[in-house]
């Protein structure tokens, strides 16, 4: 049985932080629930600060979503590994999410509406 995913438009404006910096701010990001899960906020990546980010070797399958690739965040003081990924080329049910990345939320990178 498939999960059920929905994407729609995140309100207000959203912003990640780490290492002090402001790596991304959105009015345009999107929202995606994936049955009980917590929602997930993606970033389109012309509202994020790419230099920050660095792509990982790391990968995952979703039998819903499609293959994620991983990036680490480079801040001066230190590299948080694999905490953002993104799906270049996910399934045709979660089109909306192409060109967008999410960050894991933690202790070292908050994930806030502001």
């Amino acid at each position: 049985m498939m999960a059920r995913i929905t994407i729609r438009k995140a309100q207000g404006t959203w912003t990640v932080r780490a290492g002090g910096a402001v790596l991304a701010e959105s009015r345009n990001a999107l929202e995606l629930t994936e049955g009980d899960y917590p929602f997930v906020i993606y970033f389109p990546r012309e509202d994020i600060a790419m230099a920050f980010l660095d792509e990982s070797p790391q990968s995952s399958h979703c039998p819903h979503k499609g293959d994620a690739r991983y990036y680490s965040i480079v801040t001066k003081s230190q590299t948080l590994e694999n905490a953002a990924w993104s799906y270049a080329a996910p399934k045709q049910a979660v089109a909306g999410i192409r060109d967008h990345i999410a960050f894991y939320a933690s202790d070292n990178v908050t994930v806030e509406r502001v």
